[in-house]
């Protein structure tokens, strides 16, 4: 994971929309490494499960074992999911746009188009602001038109124009909201890193 002021403020923005279906997907990811925590799937309930995995995430941590999300334990629970997506080396299986310096300009063509088009769409069902439109890799107006509501959200230039910066924030918000889960997690290497 890159550490861009970019992606931290669009990483930040993901998780105060929804902020129990953030926190279950950061306790479910490191359930995978830590194997006190129980296995979380995100549906944006503070149930009894999610208040669990708090809980032995706080005694753990040596925070007070309330239940309650403070700004402390919050601060933690992320702390320690953003060490533990920096230690994964393997490639994710999202990262198929074009390398550094390629752009795709609103009226462009290009058949790799079609997988972001397709994101878009997916992720229309979780935000307001997103169209759904054809996933065909012609990067027209309701195409530029999500780029642009993506490009506003994560704080990068709002040109329309896809290009890495912008396909690394719609991997990211793709894989918080809709795959929420990966099998490509390390092994348990105790401690809190």
């Amino acid at each position: 994971m890159r550490d861009s002021a970019a992606e931290r403020e669009l990483l930040e923005r993901e998780m105060l929309a929804k902020p129990v279906s953030s926190l279950q997907y950061m306790l479910g990811q490191l359930s995978k490494t830590y194997q006190f925590l129980p296995q979380l799937v995100p549906d944006g309930v503070y149930g009894e499960r999610t208040l669990e995995a708090v809980m032995r995430f706080q005694r753990e941590a040596g925070l007070p074992v309330t239940g309650v999300v403070d700004q402390a334990t919050w601060d933690a629970i992320r702390s320690c999911w953003l060490k533990q997506q920096a230690r994964e080396s393997y490639s994710r299986a999202t990262r198929v746009f074009p390398s550094e310096g390629i752009q795709v300009h609103e009226g462009s063509a290009r058949e790799y188009m079609i997988v972001p088009q397709t994101m878009f769409n997916v992720l229309s069902r979780h935000f307001e602001g997103i169209t759904p439109c054809e996933a065909d890799g012609n990067h027209g107006p309701a195409s530029a038109e999500n780029v642009r509501w993506l490009q506003k959200a994560a704080g990068l230039p709002v040109t329309g124009c896809m290009d890495k910066a912008t396909w690394d924030a719609l991997s990211h918000l793709y894989e918080i909201f809709v795959v929420q889960d990966t099998d490509c997690q390390p092994e348990f290497t105790g401690g809190w890193g």
